[in-house]
């Protein structure tokens, strides 16, 4: 155990206070506001049935921080039927039943939904999957978490209950996992993958590992190949776009990592770390850095292989492997934004100018990601019904003169309006 005594510097900015040995009390606005109708009718439950309720997990981490949670889970010593019971004397209803035999009910309250998890111990795991046993005691709970700073609870009144030193870890911007990394790595591989993710989000410095974490996640490494792609590119793609992402997937590289989730074994690092360092300040999607990795096309396919990503997704990594090069501004004009409007209004799809703008990201042309962001899609003011009306009839032809009007329009800038381009029709 520890204890810990927090200067009156610490109290000012974070408003929490001492209350003894182990627990804290968090007095901020982010928490006050969790307090809605259906958050306290669901309190009053609980309480009514005197069965402790308390946040878990990410949601404790980022009022810790100072953020406002997007998701609030919480964490109960009432078991699934217990609760059943409660919230059908209660009137409450339920939905979702897929989670109950990992202890999970949801309930819904004022239109909006709880998920409240029952405290478990794993029985036994697979690296996969965990067989679990309920449980009345937080602690056992939180030795069954991954990192410190995901194993904290937070009461109802503001009581923090933290067993592992993760507000310590949160403070000091650690990333460490509860008690041994090679254990919590074993019970789930993709532990592996959440540890870089996490780093990404809290850790101050790119390279502030403990050695025998990445000792443990390097002799542990393979056991991914056991996970599905659909869980891998879930933690992946938000630790592409998270802080000292080139750092953690050139580490990925060293440690022997990425033969088992699906990128190129011999992947462009040098061009991902350019890339990312271009596109970093300005939203780049998940594939648009993991692209620089790919030297071909058919490694996109080896990947979707893998990990089964969206075919949005998907299609965004063969444009910018296929037009990095090809598709660039010209020398003679480096501030028009021509040849890329060109191409949108040649390809005709519906999501040209999304793919346009992640590849101007791909190539850190900040000034012409700007322009192309306001820029609309002009219409070409042509249309066969207007050539058939001037006696061109055959299919081909009217195929033909469209594609001749419209190079002539994209010459002109798309400035010119239905006349000017008919007046190049002979009659």
């Amino acid at each position: 155990m520890w204890s810990r005594i927090l200067s009156p510097r610490v109290f000012g900015r974070t408003g929490f206070y001492w209350r003894s040995l182990f627990t804290m009390q968090l007095k901020t606005s982010e928490f006050q506001s969790l307090f809605n109708d259906g958050l306290n009718g669901l309190a009053e439950v609980f309480e009514k049935h005197q069965h402790e309720l308390r946040i878990a997990g990410g949601a404790v981490r980022d009022l810790l921080s100072g953020k406002q949670p997007q998701d609030v889970d919480f964490a109960t010593t009432a078991t699934p039927e217990e609760m059943k019971h409660m919230f059908q004397s209660a009137g409450i209803r339920m939905i979702n039943n897929k989670g109950e035999k990992h202890g999970t009910i949801t309930a819904r309250l004022h239109n909006e939904n709880f998920e409240v998890t029952t405290l478990r111990v794993d029985v036994q795991t697979d690296g996969r999957h965990a067989e679990v046993e309920f449980t009345t005691d937080w602690q056992k709970d939180a030795e069954r978490r991954d990192l410190t700073i995901n194993s904290m609870f937070l009461g109802l009144d503001g009581t923090l209950y933290d067993y592992f030193k993760g507000y310590e870890d949160l403070q000091n911007r650690k990333v460490r996992f509860v008690g041994s990394a090679e254990q919590r790595i074993q019970e789930d591989y993709l532990r592996i993958l959440r540890y870089f993710r996490f780093y990404g989000r809290v850790a101050l410095e790119p390279d502030d590992h403990e050695p025998e974490t990445l000792v443990a996640i390097k002799e542990n490494g393979r056991g991914l190949a056991t996970i599905s792609g659909e869980r891998i590119w879930v933690e992946l793609k938000k630790m592409v776009v998270g802080n000292h992402a080139a750092h953690l997937l050139e580490l990925m590289y060293s440690l022997g990592l990425v033969q088992y989730i699906g990128l190129p074994p011999d992947g462009n690092v040098e061009e991902m770390k350019r890339v990312w360092q271009n596109a970093k300040d300005h939203s780049p999607k998940p594939m648009t850095i993991l692209a620089a990795l790919f030297h071909c096309p058919e490694e996109v396919e080896k990947m979707d292989i893998r990990l089964k990503v969206s075919r949005e997704e998907k299609n965004l990594a063969l444009f910018l492997v296929n037009y990095r090069r090809e598709l660039r501004k010209c020398e003679d004009e480096p501030d028009s934004l021509k040849p890329f409007t060109d191409f949108i209004i040649d390809s005709r799809e519906l999501d040209s100018q999304s793919k346009v703008c992640e590849l101007l990201k791909y190539q850190g042309e900040k000034k012409l990601l700007t322009e192309l962001c306001r820029w609309s899609i002009p219409r070409f003011p042509v249309s066969g019904h207007d050539l058939r009306r001037m006696g061109v009839t055959s299919g081909k032809e009217i195929g033909a003169t469209l594609q001749k009007l419209r190079d002539i329009w994209k010459k002109g800038r798309y400035q010119m309006d239905k006349d000017e381009l008919l007046s190049y029709i002979k009659p």
